[in-house]
């Protein structure tokens, strides 16, 4: 898609006139605002690690060992095991902070040709004061963030906790009481990351709808919806744009996303709790190991014509 993009890109036209999804946000970063090359090299890059990954997923599924603890004991866990659990939690915290930390350096280094980014912002009631705001209203919650020095402060001090919390976790043990409030198994694991999917998709949802009404941005996008008091449906009905309505159904996707993962998530925190499958109840009625086959009723049905 990001190729797609690129291919039918004009620089001479704004992006939001062109229906553009993944270059305003690369351009965002910084990539491509005096040379148009870095997106494609983002698309090239993006297509190589698709084809490496592809072709490790068919190698592991056909040709690689039924389980990696054979040939590398490090990958060795199982879900129920708390202590374990909470290490890779501790590792991809670290992770994410790398990453806040790269981020940071990206923005001031390669956003240097767009504007200079020299003072950072690091004073915690400064930083912390967006996710103390309302997420509707005029506050617009992190939204309201109206310079590039408070999003660089914002990921120096976001890639901190996430090292420091990465590390208290590989180091220390689970508390009693959340080996006693948590469900240990990886359907629960799954449950927590579609029901942060959900979140996720639910905030952008808000926010694609909050800031248009009341958030007193003044942009190209923007002002055509906005009468004297916030969004005037009469001219969504009437003068809306093609553009806009690819925003306004960019938008409203994610509210289905964020739908399906939120019932999603339920469903396998449910079956986590309440699940037992067949053949353990099986192991636990009798002496057999697993169901026996032969008797199904299935296999005494005339077959289809």
């Amino acid at each position: 898609m990001n190729l797609f993009e690129v291919a039918h890109f004009i620089p001479e036209k704004p992006m939001y006139e062109q229906g553009l999804i993944l270059l305003p946000h690369l351009a965002t970063l910084g990539w491509g605002v005096v040379d148009t090359f870095p997106y494609f090299v983002s698309g090239v890059l993006h297509l190589i690690s698709f084809a490496v990954m592809g072709f490790g997923a068919i190698y592991h599924a056909l040709l690689g060992p039924k389980t990696l603890e054979e040939s590398f004991p490090f990958f060795s866990y199982v879900w129920k095991v708390r202590n374990k659990m909470t290490t890779i939690l501790g590792i991809n915290l670290i992770l994410l902070g790398l990453g806040a930390f790269f981020s940071s350096i990206q923005g001031s280094i390669f956003w240097g040709h767009v504007r200079k980014i020299t003072n950072l912002t690091l004073i915690p009631s400064i930083i912390f004061d967006y996710l103390l705001k309302s997420p509707f209203g005029g506050e617009v919650w992190i939204v309201s963030v109206d310079d590039l020095e408070n999003i660089i402060g914002g990921h120096v001090w976001l890639g901190s906790i996430c090292i420091l919390g990465g590390i208290w976790h590989m180091l220390t043990k689970p508390f009693a009481w959340a080996r006693r409030a948590l469900v240990w198994s990886g359907e629960t694991y799954l449950s927590y990351s579609l029901g942060a999917l959900s979140v996720f998709g639910f905030i952008q949802v808000i926010f694609g709808g909050e800031t248009m009404r009341f958030w007193d941005l003044r942009a190209p996008r923007l002002e055509p919806l906005r009468g004297p008091n916030g969004l005037d449906l009469s001219r969504l009905k009437k003068d809306i744009q093609p553009w806009q309505e690819r925003r306004s159904a960019e938008y409203m996707t994610h509210a289905a996303l964020g739908s399906l993962n939120f019932v999603g998530g339920i469903a396998r925190e449910i079956n986590a709790v309440n699940y037992v499958s067949p053949r353990r109840r099986a192991r636990a009625t009798t002496v057999e190991k697993g169901i026996d086959r032969d008797f199904e009723h299935v296999l005494s049905m005339t077959p289809l014509n």
